[in-house]
């Protein structure tokens, strides 16, 4: 058998502050991991300025640049991107290294930059990388003056490159970006360290790497891999102390001595037994931690603390096993952009997005079609959401080294950025909907074996040859049905492109735009109920279909509305909006949880003039009753046809007679208890605004660039929502807050948003929202 123990590596990051500015440097610890992300000067080349001389030096004088802090965008754009921003872009930064880092190793991080970047430090060229979704390590050490101001700058390319692909961004179906749109990170080390997976020339090597023979909740072996460098003039003997801990207690502890040779490296690996091991799952995703400390001498000069979970991936009979218990995932793919802002999220904003999906009732995610950030692999170990990790790649191949060595070089750099992640089952390598050669595809699988040995590791990809789990969409599945192989299958995406569509999935940049009628799956809130209930019946029909076949998951295409590089309009078969506002068929895939994880029960109506009469319940109960105004519709079992046969709680619809104001109530019942109920009230007039945030989890927090969507919604004297409210709504902020929305904040189906990002300094936010007929809201946050 094979098994595997993933774990996410975190570097300690010590209680010091290092201010890296142009000033003198505080006092710091001589080992430590900072974030690398204030106080930047940007620069966008337009086309009126193409001259780039002298960017690179430390000498430039860059103080009229714009003062930035990363996660950045290099261009805030519009609400639907159909012209989005190509070109070079510049960021620079001056800092200072402290004068003990002397023999000391100094690396310089950054998590993404879109998309070929070169990087300078003190003038000289450092690194040269192509691709913008994968981390970008330097060793700066050899570089910097110790005491004395540095400057790093880096020079970004964003447009259609054909080594790094994928198709053109005016024919492609989702927007690149630009900018150092994740964090970067400043790491002080002592010449013997615990070395960075990106960095090592070995394979399955670098840093901390976990894995475990044996899984079982009596008994578990937890094997741990440690790459240890030294890059001083002696020999060194060191100790290796590494102790794991669950729920802050210490389960088990190992210590180790070897020498290292100067200019050598070395991997050290220790076993551990855990017993009575509380194992990772999508229901229960337990997290253990290592901490490692590398002594010299008795002094602890490398420390890293290494989140990991326990957990075990199989297939029997094509079918998947977590942990031994056989598990159907129900999924959804997922886009990272944000309106306005592109690719430049929060880790919180990260956090929030994975949080929605896991409260919508899915255990599983396809990341689509590119690495997302760390921050939301992190998300997903935390919530327990599986994942299939993908490279870079759709509808774009070319026979060339230069492109080729590029997608082996990621597969690679994918695997070890994310190998020690819980929340991860396969590796997609492979380029989406593209037709690959035998030997390219053998070459990327031969690649995931090689980085992760052992059992129980896979390759995935959309042509059922070579990789070991087979990715097919359901539109496929339908315009060319074959025989499928002997291995284990999911659908890779459904519920969008089958419906009204022709030539469904490859070709959409040749489709007549007015195709996606008003029976598709692409429904905004806007687009009134019965538009949004028909989106609802598509995503039902094609998940029970799924359930029809012999796949071990299905993903739906897709979780929240996207921008197309392309298109006139957003691409609208999310589940929720791009601002994360949810449609009816969000409350469909609720009602799929397993009543051990919350009673779901949603009416999916406003109830108006214009409401349809058959109301749609969805929920887990086993019966709902429905009542207009006290009065008792009827009591019903969960629906019975063609598209509910294989659900697991099928919707219930009541038809009622006629339209009468007043209030629908549904209640749930589970053996005959009542266990759940919602209200919903004909909207009347509104009288006012009011404001939320969408924590999803997580607050607001200052000093990090956060940003948040606020909603802003017409509600009458009962707190309903109007959805026929329509004005573009003003707003007045009070605190270190920007909104980012660059044109009206628009009204939809009586809810308008506004994208925030808050700053640097604590303190009360005040906002003030009114509407051009005087409806007026106020929202305040204390910090």
């Amino acid at each position: 058998m094979r098994l595997l123990i993933l774990n996410r590596t975190i570097v300690s990051i010590f209680t010091c502050v290092l201010f890296i500015t142009m000033q003198s440097c505080e006092e710091v610890k001589e080992n430590s991991r900072e974030k690398f992300n204030s106080d930047w000067k940007f620069k966008k080349l337009e086309a009126s300025n193409l001259s780039e001389e002298g960017f690179e030096t430390a000498t430039f004088d860059d103080s009229s640049w714009e003062t930035v802090s990363l996660p950045h965008t290099a261009n805030v754009e519009p609400l639907t991107v159909n012209n989005q921003w190509q070109g070079v872009c510049w960021y620079r930064k001056s800092f200072e290294v402290p004068s003990f880092t002397e023999g000391k190793k100094v690396f310089i991080e950054f998590e993404a930059a879109m998309n070929h970047s070169i990087i300078y430090i003190n003038g000289e060229k450092v690194s040269v990388h192509q691709g913008g979704y994968l981390p970008i390590v330097v060793d700066a050490t050899m570089y910097l003056n110790k005491g004395e101001k540095n400057s790093i700058s880096v020079r970004l390319n964003n447009t259609d490159n054909p080594v790094t692909g994928p198709k053109p961004l005016k024919i492609l179906d989702f927007n690149m970006y630009g900018g150092l749109y994740r964090n970067a990170w400043l790491t002080i080390k002592d010449d013997v360290y615990i070395s960075n997976a990106n960095l090592a020339n070995k394979v399955a090597s670098g840093g901390i790497f976990i894995t475990t023979p044996k899984v079982s909740k009596e008994s578990s072996v937890v094997v741990i891999k440690t790459h240890l460098e030294n890059d001083s003039k002696k020999n060194k003997l060191i100790e290796l102390i590494q102790s794991i801990y669950f729920d802050n207690q210490l389960i088990a502890e190992n210590k180790a001595t070897a020498e290292i040779k100067s200019g050598n490296d070395i991997n050290l690996n220790k076993q551990f037994t855990i017993q009575n091991a509380n194992l990772w799952s999508p229901k229960s995703p337990n997290l253990y931690y290592l901490e490692t400390k590398v002594l010299v001498n008795g002094n602890v000069v490398d420390k890293e603390t290494t989140r990991f979970g326990i957990r075990e991936f199989t297939f029997k009979d094509n079918q998947l096993y977590i942990n031994g218990k056989k598990t159907f995932l129900r999924g959804v793919n997922r886009h990272q952009e944000y309106p306005y802002i592109g690719y430049a999220l929060s880790d919180n904003a990260q956090y929030r997005d994975a949080k929605k999906i896991k409260d919508g009732g899915f255990d599983y995610i396809r990341l689509s079609h590119y690495p997302h950030s760390p921050a939301f692999m992190d998300a997903c170990d935390e919530l327990g959401l599986v994942v299939i990790d993908a490279i870079l790649g759709w509808q774009f191949y070319k026979d060339t080294e230069a492109f080729k060595n590029y997608c082996y070089r990621s597969a690679s750099e994918l695997i070890r950025r994310d190998r020690n992640h819980p929340c991860v089952l396969a590796w997609e390598v492979s380029l989406n909907e593209t037709k690959m050669p035998v030997p390219f595809m053998e070459e990327l699988d031969r690649i995931v074996h090689a980085e992760y040995p052992g059992e129980h590791v896979y390759s995935c990809g959309w042509m059922d040859d070579v990789y070991d789990i087979y990715l097919q969409a359901r539109q496929h599945r339908i315009l060319h049905p074959h025989e499928l192989k002997d291995k284990p299958y999911s659908v890779s995406e459904y519920g969008d492109w089958e419906y009204y569509s022709k030539n469904a999935g490859l070709n959409q940049d040749q489709l007549p735009n007015d195709l996606r009628d008003e029976f598709s799956s692409r429904q905004a809130r806007g687009f009134g109920e019965e538009r949004m209930l028909r989106q609802a019946v598509n995503v039902q029909e094609a998940h029970n279909d799924n359930l029809t076949t012999k796949a071990y998951s299905d993903s739906y295409w897709v979780m929240y509305d996207y921008n197309r590089g392309y298109h006139h309009d957003i691409e609208r078969s999310g589940l929720m909006d791009i601002f994360r506002l949810p449609k009816f068929a969000y409350y469909f895939y609720q009602s799929q949880k397993d009543r051990d994880e919350g009673n779901i029960l949603k009416i999916a109506s406003y109830w108006n003039k214009k409401s349809p009469l058959d109301i749609k319940v969805y929920s887990n109960s086993e019966e709902v009753k429905l009542y207009l105004n006290d009065e008792l519709v009827g009591s019903q079992k969960p629906d019975k046809n063609k598209i509910s046969s294989e659900l697991r709680h099928p919707p219930f619809t009541f038809k009622l007679p006629y339209f009468k104001l007043g209030t629908l109530k549904a209640v749930g019942f589970v053996n005959g208890k009542k266990v759940s109920e919602d209200i919903i009230k004909t909207p009347e007039k509104p009288t006012k605004l009011k404001i939320w945030l969408d924590k999803s989890g997580k607050d607001l927090e200052f000093g990090v660039n956060d940003v948040i969507f606020l909603y802003i919604a017409a509600v009458d004297h009962n707190d309903t929502i109007n959805p026929d409210f329509s004005e573009d709504i003003n707003l007045a902020i009070n605190g270190d807050i920007e909104v980012l929305n660059v044109e009206k904040i628009t009204t939809e189906a009586g809810v308008a948003t506004a994208l925030i990002k808050v700053g640097t300094k604590k303190g009360a936010i005040v906002v003030e929202a009114n509407s051009k007929n005087g409806l007026t809201g106020k929202f305040t946050l204390n910090n």
